[in-house]
């Protein structure tokens, strides 16, 4: 389990999965107090015992699938 930040404090690289270690894309925040971190895919696989256990849930795996910017570089 991670230390609480505010629901609204966006997740970064640095975040993980507290199931599997990859990249977090949401976060739990429990009712009881705490919260969880869990890649797209164990958010998924867990989503409906842990809705109603939560006060709060930072879903950003629209992230996994926004295209990514290109960069032009001037020579």
């Amino acid at each position: 389990m991670t230390a609480t930040l505010s629901p609204t404090t966006p997740l970064t690289a640095l975040d993980r999965c507290d199931r599997c270690g990859a990249q977090a894309y949401v976060r739990v925040s429990l009712t009881a107090g705490g919260e969880l971190l869990f890649c797209g895919h164990h958010f998924r696989e867990h989503e409906a015992r842990l809705r109603p256990l939560a006060s709060d849930v930072l879903d950003e795996t629209a992230k996994l699938t926004e295209p990514t910017p290109i960069v032009e570089h001037e020579a």
